[in-house]
């Protein structure tokens, strides 16, 4: 394990039974309140950024939001948030996608993204990738290039990297922890 894994594993906190019984929830909040750890999450994800070439960061509510506004800042990038459905004013380009139990939607701005675009997906976890999947799909059909995925954590266990990486047609899928 590398030391920018030790320190932010060292700053993610086991929430047992939350949001319910049997769930041990990963709660990042100790993370956001350390600068250091804060700063190296942000400087990580800001050289991913980089690396892929991207134009334009995006942020997958909620948690998406916190990190990826300072990443694109430390990249120099635009920042564009991906919000649930009806939390956005104007004119927006929505995509459907299904949950366990149910169904979701979310949105974004349509002037927002345009054709030759390079988008880095900026997220906190990566659990079934259900959402990040239709983020990809949204972000294609504002006719922008998806250039990858970044998740400070991803739960193994769910099986979500299998049906993002079918989505990204070869773009990267980079996880800083695997839990």
């Amino acid at each position: 394990m590398t030391d920018i894994q030790e320190l932010l594993l060292s700053r993610i906190r086991d929430v047992v039974d939350h949001p319910e019984p049997g769930v041990v929830f990963k709660d990042i909040t100790p993370l956001l309140a350390d600068p250091a750890a804060f700063t190296a999450l942000t400087d990580a994800f800001a050289e991913i950024a980089t690396r892929t070439g991207a134009t334009k960061v995006v942020g997958l509510e909620a948690r998406g939001f916190i990190l990826g506004a300072p990443v694109a800042l430390r990249a120099g990038l635009g920042f564009i948030p991906v919000r649930k459905a009806g939390k956005l004013p104007g004119a927006t380009l929505s995509q459907a996608y299904d949950l366990e139990y149910g169904s979701a939607e979310i949105e974004v701005h349509a002037e927002d993204l345009a054709a030759g675009d390079r988008v880095l997906i900026v997220d906190d976890v990566l659990a079934t990738g259900g959402t990040a999947e239709a983020s990809i799909q949204l972000i294609q059909r504002a006719g922008a290039r998806v250039v990858g995925v970044a998740v400070l954590m991803e739960l193994g266990f769910l099986h979500g990297r299998p049906r993002l990486e079918a989505a990204l047609d070869g773009a990267p899928l980079e996880s800083l922890l695997t839990v």
